[in-house]
């Protein structure tokens, strides 16, 4: 079998901030359900955010824990001593130490191996620690940016939002066999499809779930022949799909040398979906300033809830209810403040613990401009239907006619506010 093998030079450490002092990496036995005898070490700073964000890691083929802590993602375990939140490393046990993301019991929600261990880990931490379970992520380099994909879209309700470092979509791997191991047509970048066919394939492995799906950031070598580069397409295919939004990008920029950095959805540090290319560059990505980038997408660079300040506020936030309310304390606006000459009727859809959806349908006009502005801290996160634009902020939406109909939605973050967005309806 191929392995795809990450070197282990050391990562540059992020924003100088204070190494660990008595924290370290520590092996957990006895975590729970764990079909496919994995590891499980887990990262505890020094100091503990009250409400901590957890975030899951996982290795390259070859890899350890150990060297994932200590190399490649040594840069989210130094933010983690900055912000509070917890880290998991999954290890793989088997021959070659692949994570399984080929066998239909892996691709398939609770079907065994080992997503079934690494959702066990999560649920030990969760419980343990007091984790928010609104701000759970997953991020990997190579077979553990494959099984990043894997996690994001079979547990959807559990990930807010994932990094995958060099891999391939969701299923792309599989090969029908939990001993054929390595899918030689995925690797070489010969599987194509549709974004519908990639956004199905990945929904099958959770058959009934009508919900959100999680933002991804994904990182992609041009010159990648492990994992060839042509998969970096077929991911923003699917996950663009899954997060209904347009595989066009809205944003095209390059943070750094050699950097090719597109958004899909929006353009704000957590877009929906985000891809980095970098020029040149194999199955092995130059480290600086990668997952400083990454925890900025994810959300871990605050103390409190998603999509916070960039540096810890000076007093932690509040520590939210444990047990939100399960529906918004009233139902939505079914018209907009008066002064336009079409009008924008909401509906309020499914409801999570932390996110809720809206169903917009415009009425009295063909050629309508629908603007939603969100009061903070709630964002819209997800559209469906509809391919909208975006303020500076993030927070104001501006939508028109797509050639999908008057009737479209929005999945909201609600953060425990549930006042409603405020919608206004004009003619172009």
């Amino acid at each position: 079998m191929v392995a795809a093998v990450v070197p282990l030079a050391a990562a540059a450490v992020l924003l100088g901030v204070r190494p660990a002092a008595a924290a370290s990496l520590t092996r957990v036995t006895n975590f729970g359900n764990n079909p496919s005898d994995l590891n499980m070490y887990i990262y505890v700073p020094d100091r503990v955010a009250a409400h901590p964000a957890l975030l899951v890691a996982i290795h390259y083929c070859q890899g350890t824990a150990s060297a994932l802590y200590s190399g490649y993602f040594h840069d989210y375990v130094t933010a983690a001593d900055q912000y509070g939140y917890i880290i998991v490393f999954p290890e793989a046990t088997r021959s070659g130490q692949c994570f399984d993301v080929y066998s239909p019991q892996a691709l398939t929600r609770g079907g065994g191996s080992d997503p079934v261990g690494i959702m066990s880990m999560v649920t030990y931490a969760e419980q343990r620690y007091n984790v928010d379970t609104g701000r759970v992520f997953v991020s990997g380099v190579s077979s553990g940016a494959m099984m990043t994909n894997v996690m994001a879209a079979e547990y959807p309700d559990v990930f807010k939002a994932a990094s995958a470092f060099m891999g391939v979509p969701a299923t792309c791997f599989a090969t029908g066999s939990s001993t054929n191991t390595w899918n030689s047509q995925c690797s070489g970048g010969q599987i194509s499809k549709t974004a519908q066919q990639w956004g199905d394939a990945a929904r099958a492995m959770y058959p009934g779930y009508s919900g959100a799906y999680p933002r991804m950031q994904l990182w992609h070598g041009t010159a990648d022949t492990t994992l060839n580069y042509n998969n970096f397409g077929e991911e923003i295919k699917q996950w663009s799909n899954l997060n209904g939004v347009s595989q066009t990008s809205v944003m095209t920029d390059s943070p750094q040398s050699g950097w090719t950095r597109t958004r899909y959805g929006n353009n704000t540090t957590q877009a929906p979906v985000e891809g980095i290319s970098v020029a040149g560059a194999g199955h092995e990505l130059p480290r600086s300033g990668m997952v400083a980038y990454a925890i900025n997408f994810l959300g871990l660079n605050s103390t409190g809830s998603t999509g916070g300040p960039t540096t810890p506020p000076a007093t932690p936030p509040t520590t939210p209810p444990t047990t939100p309310p399960t529906t918004p304390p009233t139902t939505p606006p079914t018209t907009p403040p008066a002064g336009g000459s079409c009008t924008a009727t909401l509906s309020a859809g499914t409801v999570w613990s932390d996110r809720y959806n809206l169903g917009v349908t415009v009425t009295g006009s063909n050629t309508w401009i629908v603007t939603m502005t969100m009061p903070p801290p709630e964002k819209i996160i997800a559209t469906w239907n509809i391919s909208p634009t975006w303020d500076s902020t993030g927070n104001v939406m501006t939508a028109r006619p797509n050639g999908s109909g008057n009737t479209w939605g929005v999945t909201i973050q609600h953060h425990g506010n549930w006042t409603w967005p405020t919608v206004t309806c004009r003619t172009a």
